[in-house]
């Protein structure tokens, strides 16, 4: 729907590790660990496989209805609007399911608290800014150059994380966000020299990769609100969503171009925004269940694959010709970013294992008699 971003909350929210609670699917899942290791081998591969073709076709779908030169529609905020209302149907339609069948679906019960829509709300204007800026630069940039233009976000979760939260990063992991602002000035630079890039999509980028960053931070804050369940947060944060986009569409004069567009009443487009939409619902899901069956770290290794893959995708299906400057920016996003991920795997796995240690050394302390004389 909104490209990963969109579901980012899910992973980075709790330091890269998504729980599965909530999660619709079949009954019995939790018994994968009976599972053999070829079963399990095959189990990975489906669900990376879904991950990656869910993901890349969501970006390819929206690029198509944000700037194809066959719709010509210029409404990106209504089909934002429209994505956002299939996410809530859906929710609603699992949570009936799940009582009707709730040996085949589990989903949570969804009951409206307006209590709870306020106390979402923080969260839902972040949210609407990232997914609105996040599909206004997918409007204006290539899905090649898509990327690098939101390449920053690691970058802000390292800022936001010293003024906000008042955390140091270590010098390992500055070094690696040198190394994604290096290729992000490097491939706008490429970008710029092939007479392609929109000043415009790169400003939309970097506010789409700082929303990103402040929506991880406001979920972290929001999540006891809706019991730590993930499933409740898309609900009533859509929900929000959905009313907050009513007045920007208003604003935006897109009622008045949504009302002109000559293929309005056309099944074709109709389809391809639904589409579109239980794409992004599924994503949410798919994104889950990738942390799920494999890792954190796994996770956002196959993301960055992904990412580089997806690059790779768009040029030759758009036929466009890139310099090597502008495949070592790429490179330098795709490795910076991986980098990052892997210094701050390490980092928190030796921060776990000092607290273990200190732990059992708190443990194996002899306990002084209240009795015994000093």
């Amino acid at each position: 729907m909104f490209s990963n971003s969109r579901y980012s909350m899910a992973s980075s929210s709790n330091g890269g590790a998504r729980s599965s609670r909530g999660l619709p699917g079949p009954a019995g899942a939790s018994q994968e660990g009976s599972l053999s290791l070829s079963q399990k081998f095959i189990q990975i591969t489906l669900v990376v496989t879904a991950y990656w073709t869910v993901s890349i076709s969501m970006v390819f779908i929206n690029k198509y209805l944000l700037s194809s030169p066959d719709l010509k529609l210029d409404a990106p905020l209504f089909v934002t609007f429209y994505q956002c209302s299939v996410t809530v149907l859906l929710c609603l339609l699992l949570s009936v399911l799940s009582r009707v069948a709730p040996s085949l679906v589990s989903f949570p019960i969804l009951r409206f608290d307006y209590k709870i829509t306020r106390e979402v709300l923080p969260l839902s204007v972040v949210f609407v800014g990232m997914i609105t800026f996040n599909n206004l630069c997918l409007k204006n940039v290539g899905v090649a150059f898509y990327t690098v233009g939101r390449s920053l976000t690691t970058v802000f979760n390292v800022i936001l994380s010293y003024t906000i939260l008042k955390q140091t990063t270590s010098i390992k992991a500055i070094v690696c966000c040198t190394i994604i602002i290096s290729g992000f000035i490097l491939g706008v630079d490429q970008e710029g020299n092939s007479g392609v890039l929109s000043y415009m999509g790169v400003i939309y980028g970097i506010l789409a990769s700082l929303c990103v960053s402040l929506n991880a931070i406001f979920t972290k804050k929001v999540l006891p609100s809706v019991d730590n369940n993930l499933w409740k947060l898309m609900f009533y944060n859509n929900v929000n969503a959905v009313v907050l986009f009513l007045p920007l569409l208003l604003i935006n004069g897109e009622i008045i171009v949504i009302r002109d567009f000559d293929k309005l009443y056309t099944f074709h487009f109709w389809m391809m925004m639904s589409v579109s939409g239980v794409f992004g619902f599924m994503i949410g899901f798919i994104t889950g269940l990738q942390i799920k069956v494999t890792s954190p770290l796994t996770h956002n290794i196959s993301g960055t694959a992904k990412a580089c893959a997806q690059t790779i995708m768009a040029v030759m299906y758009f036929r466009e010709y890139k310099t090597s400057l502008w495949w070592l920016s790429n490179a330098l996003v795709l490795g910076g970013s991986g980098g990052y991920t892997h210094v701050r795997r390490t980092e928190m796995q030796r921060q776990h294992d000092e607290n273990v240690k200190a732990r059992a050394a708190e443990d194996a302390k002899p306990l002084r008699s209240p009795n015994s004389v000093v």
